[in-house]
This record gives C-alpha cells, structure tokens and sequence, in this order.
C-alpha cells in the first residue's frame, strides 16, 4: 500500500482507506464458507497483494516436521520458491512466530538482526527479494504461521501497512482455524456413525459461528456504527455486549434483545478488561451471582484500541462457555477494531480541518473571507455567532492531546477548536461566560479524571486573537499562582490585568522600576540574586533562620544580602511599609512565570 503523500486531499485519502475497508471485509465474507483450505489461503495471499501493493506475497504454516514451508503465493517469479522449507526458529518468520509480532528488514541480505538460513537465501536470491515484512497467524495464542509481503527494492513499511497486512493475517488464521474445525468435524461423522447426533451439534455450532461472523461483516459493509455491530453480537451471542474505549470508559452498552443480562459492575469489567490485555487472550470470569463474563481485547500492533465484553448467564448444565462462542467474540474484535481505526481516521481529519480554520480565524481575525465562511457553514458552524474565547491547560497532558476532547465539546456546541499557539483552544457562542466556562471545565474534568484549567474571554467584533492572548496569558497566570482546577473568565483574574494584558504592560514596568528597580539593576550588573534573597525572605515570614535554611546558606550570609538590600534601597524596609515592596517582587516573579509559559 502507497504511503500518503502530504498533499493527499482529504476526500481521497478517506475514499481511499474506505476501499481498503471494503476489500478487505469482501475477503473476510469469502473466507466464511468453509471450503478446501489451499484455496482459502490462495485467495488471501492474493487479495493481500492487490490491496497492500507489494511486488510479492505469501503465506507459510509451520508443519508436523516444526519448518516453515510457504503454502500460497501471489507475484513470485521462482518455481522454487513454495518448494522452500525453513527451520521454524531462524530468519524474519522465526522472528515473528517467536515473539507473535510484526516484524520487518528494509534489506534483508544485509539485515543482521536475523539468523540465517542458506536454503532460504538461495530462494529469496532467485526472486530477488530485498524489502520483507512478515506478520503472525495466531489461533487462540499459538503463533501457526505467518504472512509475508516483500519488495524487490529496499524500503521501510510503514503502521498503516503493518496494521492492514495484520488484518489479513487475523482472517487467515480465522480461515485456517475454520477448515481444520471443518475437516475435523467431517473426519469424526465419518468414524463415529454412533455419535452422529453429537456430531451435528458440533457442526450447527460452527455454522452458528459461521452466520455470526457472516451477519458481522455484512453489517460493516453496510456501514454499520460500532453501536450497531454491538447490538448484533448481543443477539446472535445472548446476553450483553458491552464495548470499551481505550481508557476503560463505556462507549456501548447493547442487550439481546431475546435473553438479556444485567451490566457487570464496573469493578468487575474493569479487572477483566486488564486481564484480557495482559494476557492477549479472550479470558472467562463468573462472579458470585453466577454472571459469566467475557472479555477480549481490540488491539492494533501494540496500541490498545479498547475492548469487547461479553456478560450472560450460563446454562446450569454448562461450566464453561462454548469455544466457538469466544472465537466469535474474538472475531468481532477485529471488526470493531477496523470500525475504531476508521472512525478515528475521520474524526481525526475532521478534527484537522477544523483546527485549520480556527487557526486562520485566529490570525486574520477580525476579517473573515467567503471562503472561510462557506468552511465553517459546511461544518454546520456560524462563525458569527462564535463570540467567547476558551483556553485548556491540564499539569498532565498535552496541549494536543487536550485539543482532541475539546474537539467532541466544539462539535456538540457548534464551535470550532484546535491547539493554537501551544494552547488547548476553542471559540463557541455564549450566553453566559462564566457559566460557560464552568461548564466546559465539568465535563473535560469528568472526563479526563484529573485537574484541568479553563479560562475564557468574550471576542468583542469578532477580534479573537486578542481574546485569545488575554485568555493565554491568564491560563499562564493561573497555572503560576496554583489555579489549576477550575473554569472562569479573565474578569474573575483582573488584579492581575496588567500582567496578562499586552497594551498595560508597560504601566507594569513602572510599578517595577519604582518599587524594586535598583535590586533588579544591581543583579543584573553584579550577577547576584537580591530579588530572590528577598523574595524568600517575605515568604518565610521574616524569619531568618527559615530563610537561610530554604536558600542553604549560613545566617550570617544571609544578613550580609539583606544589609546589601537596605544599602541599595536606601531606606529601612524592615520596619517601614513594605506592601508595595512585597507586591512589586510578586508582580515580578509572575511575570516571570507567565512569560516563561506563554
């Protein structure tokens, strides 16, 4: 698969990834009829090398002898080639079977990280095989094969190629694990006449199995929602589905509609969902009421994506859920996982879109062009109307990381946000600031569990960019003086105007001069810190002896400065009025900080 260019239009790249989606859930659909195996396998590797574009695919089982022999190509030149047996320890697949990961070599002749394995270099020789990337083929946590695509020029292979070629594996395996069930399943009808009736259970499982993940893919190629395929599994499967963000939070909560099951409690799921995770497998649990619950993970490569849980009461005759019953759970992870990746495709595109403009409102405010309008009405947005300036800070995340949950507030309040400037932003319509603000600072708190910081200015005619410094300088005020919980307006912050407003600041500049002024010029021409020692000193209280001790220096050096600060002031500032003295060192020490942070 091509990488995108950085020119990509947007309308491409989706239509694009949606064309990836379709082909490669119109392979899954071909693989749920359970026909000869070798054919299965064909149709993989080549539905593989149509979609991820490499020169050549394959596919190789590791057999009863433990080697690696390729079962299925597509693109290869070398008659040899499927002929080939490799020890299943050595090379690129000894690699991924080993460690049931992705692997890839941008060359593979000069490749060092690999052991070798003369047979296979003399093949890969004749096919002229340079760039090689190979991905497991795991059923039920048994690494069984592994999927390869290789290029005859040396190259990297980038996430999103990773990712796809994944997919493929997931459904080979699920292929594979179909047939051998299948041939299983036929070879015991044909030994055991006696146990004819057991047999066709067994068989009606596995086609109940079959319409399920059939129902599933037809649903996702229908564009169903993750809501949508949730509630399908609950009524193929019984009881409750429950589908999880990457976080732990509950995204869908879907009953069948025939034997429904109570919520499992949240204590409950959220073990089970670390378990799963930490084993990489689907795992059982029932609690004391006797509610099974199962859980399986939705992963992408390393990236947790979420999880699937399924909660039922077990028939009293049956201590354990049926395996085909997991196998279907754990196949809808991948389709859930296809459905997360793609919605997070788009919302992530959108969310660009959206960032862009804010940040060409922001620099060309208060002028806004047809076009820009014409952007901001396709998204539903009346920039008119978008009159209050938002800024998010949080101690523990990220101004872009921030900027994506301020996006799902924009698009429910019909604004626009983005991270502008290094700041978490957005513009909505308000009625009421401060109650805005509140608002906003709820429901990002409730969301990321943590503190997080909003303050908001009004954007008087449109002039967003100096509501937004003002609101920026105050977030930085904010975070300085401890404030770093809470949702308010910049009015709420006034005695620091002259701080965070641009055109005061050179009022500020005076009361500096005026009031600490000399101590700032002697540190400055001597290299001392006056302005700190004093600043310690009114902190502690006046006590000398806390002071030293928070500056680490003896007491006598400590009197020796505040002798040098009596000099310099030329007045007896220990027993005069010291407020505006205290105030202009304040002052000083938050400028600092917010220049520091802005």
């Amino acid at each position: 698969m091509a990488n995108e260019s950085a020119g990509e239009p947007e309308s491409s790249s989706l239509m694009r990834r949606q064309r990836e989606l379709a082909s490669l859930y119109a392979t899954a659909k071909s693989l749920t009829a359970l026909g000869e195996l070798d054919a299965v396998l064909r149709s993989i590797v080549r539905h593989a090398h149509d979609l991820i574009g490499a020169d050549f695919t394959y596919l190789s089982l590791v057999g009863a002898d433990g080697r690696l022999s390729a079962r299925a190509a597509e693109g290869t030149i070398s008659a040899s080639f499927l002929a080939a047996h490799v020890p299943a320890d050595v090379g690129l697949g000894g690699k991924v079977l080993a460690s049931r990961s992705p692997h890839w070599v941008r060359n593979y002749a000069s490749a060092t990280s690999i052991d070798r394995d003369p047979g296979f270099d003399r093949v890969a020789s004749a096919e002229a095989l340079v760039a090689l990337l190979g991905v497991p083929l795991v059923i039920r946590g048994e690494a069984v094969g592994a999927l390869f695509a290789a290029d005859r020029s040396e190259r990297a292979f980038p996430a999103e190629e990773i990712a796809l070629l994944s997919a493929f594996a997931d459904h080979a395996a699920v292929a594979l694990d179909n047939a051998r069930l299948y041939e299983a399943s036929r070879t015991a009808l044909q030994e055991l006449q006696a146990a004819y009736q057991k047999i066709e259970e067994h068989v009606t499982v596995i086609e109940r199995a079959q319409t399920s993940h059939e129902a599933l893919t037809g649903a996702v190629l229908d564009g169903a929602t993750p809501g949508e395929v949730a509630q399908l599994l609950a009524d193929q499967l019984g009881g409750r589905i429950t589908l999880l963000h990457r976080t732990g939070a509950v995204l869908v909560h879907r009953a069948s509609t025939s034997s429904p099951c109570p919520k499992p409690s949240e204590i409950e799921l959220a073990d089970a969902v670390e378990n799963a995770h930490r084993s990489g497998r689907c795992t059982t649990s029932v609690d004391p009421a006797g509610i099974a619950l199962s859980v399986a993970a939705i992963r992408a490569g390393d990236s947790r994506l979420g999880a699937l849980a399924w909660s039922r009461e077990p028939p009293a005759q049956q201590d354990s859920p049926d395996d085909t019953d997991l196998r279907t759970l754990e196949r809808a992870t991948h389709i859930m996982g296809l459905l997360i990746l793609k919605e997070r495709a788009v919302a992530e595109a959108g969310e660009r879109l959206t960032g862009e403009l804010l940040t060409e409102l922001m620099v060309g405010s208060p002028a806004i062009n047809p076009a820009q309008r014409a952007r901001a009405r396709a998204r539903n947005i009346d920039v008119d109307r978008l009159n209050l300036v938002l800024v998010a800070d949080s101690p523990a995340m990220p101004a872009t990381d921030l900027a994506r949950y301020l996006h799902d507030i924009a698009r429910d309040r019909g604004g626009l946000a983005g991270e502008h400037l290094g700041k978490a932003t957005m513009i909505l319509h308000s009625t009421d600031d401060d109650q805005t603000a509140e608002e906003i600072h709820h429901r990002l708190h409730r969301t990321l569990a943590g503190p997080v910081a909003v303050v908001g200015e009004r954007a008087l005619g449109q002039h967003w960019s100096r509501a937004f410094a003002l609101a920026s300088r105050c977030s930085a005020v904010m975070r300085a003086i401890g404030h770093t919980d809470l949702g308010a307006t910049t009015g709420r912050y006034a005695l620091y105007a002259m701080i965070f407003d641009a055109e005061r600041a050179h009022e500020l500049d005076r009361f500096l001069a005026d009031s600490i002024g000399p101590l700032l010029d002697y540190d400055q021409r001597r290299g001392t810190d006056l302005v700190s020692t004093l600043s310690a000193y009114f902190v502690h209280h006046a006590n000398v002896a806390a002071t030293a001790r928070a500056l680490h220096v003896h007491v006598n050096t400590l009197l020796k400065r505040l002798d040098r600060v009596s000099d310099i002031l030329g007045l007896d500032w220990r027993h005069e009025n010291d407020l505006e003295l205290q105030l202009g060192l304040r002052l000083h020490q938050l400028r600092a900080n917010t220049l520091g942070t802005v």
